[in-house]
């Protein structure tokens, strides 16, 4: 049974899980549906280009090699700890829209922690926000089993922000812990996102 989040928690994802080595980070969202036609008749939700990515940042909280973010231009990592399962279009439909894998044991141990983010591709040019999109939640499972440990569902008014830092995991006194962030931000592309970091 996965721990259900609010903003701001954290929680221990290898404490008292020896076994736990390889996580898959699940991050999902749907379209508004908007009304439009007669009496509402044949309405359907915008095109919305979600792309989520990972930071990879070291105990500074920087990013020390841009192979260390992790999106649809670059899939794995350059220590290859972390796998991003590519690019969903639309949105559309159940479950998660994109997965990202961590082999915790294989992080570097220079890596301190690893940040979720999502963002809107061309947010500009398509005059898109997050106030467009619903539904949004990044989830923990364990890899090996598909077991969800973890479940945050993101319900704040993201309206006029094109950048969602969703959740983080990282290193405290031995372990990995996760952290639900729920912050949006002006952002509008992975290069803005990753410049906060360098």
């Amino acid at each position: 049974m996965a721990i259900s989040l609010q903003k701001g928690q954290k929680i221990d994802l290898t404490k008292g899980r020896a076994g736990l080595s390889s996580i898959l980070i699940g991050l999902g969202w749907d379209p508004v549906k908007k009304s439009g036609g007669f009496f509402g008749f044949g309405s359907s939700g915008s095109n919305i280009d979600c792309d989520a990515s990972v930071l990879m940042l070291n105990e500074q909280g920087k990013i020390v090699d841009q192979k260390n973010v992790i999106y649809f231009g670059n899939k794995t990592s350059k220590c290859g700890s972390v796998r991003h399962s590519g690019d969903n279009l639309t949105g559309d439909g159940d479950g998660d829209d994109e997965q990202i894998l961590v082999d915790l044991n294989k992080v570097p141990a220079y890596i301190h922690k690893l940040v979720f983010v999502v963002n809107i591709y061309q947010c500009v040019q398509r005059k898109q926000d997050f106030g467009m999109i619903q539904n949004a939640f990044i989830r923990v499972a364990d890899a090996s089993s598909n077991n969800e440990l973890v479940h945050y569902n993101i319900t704040d008014n993201f309206s006029g922000l094109t950048a969602l830092f969703a959740g983080e995991i990282y290193r405290h006194a031995g372990e990995w812990k996760f952290s639900a962030v729920g912050q949006g931000t002006k952002d509008v592309s992975i290069g803005d996102i990753a410049n906060r970091y360098v």
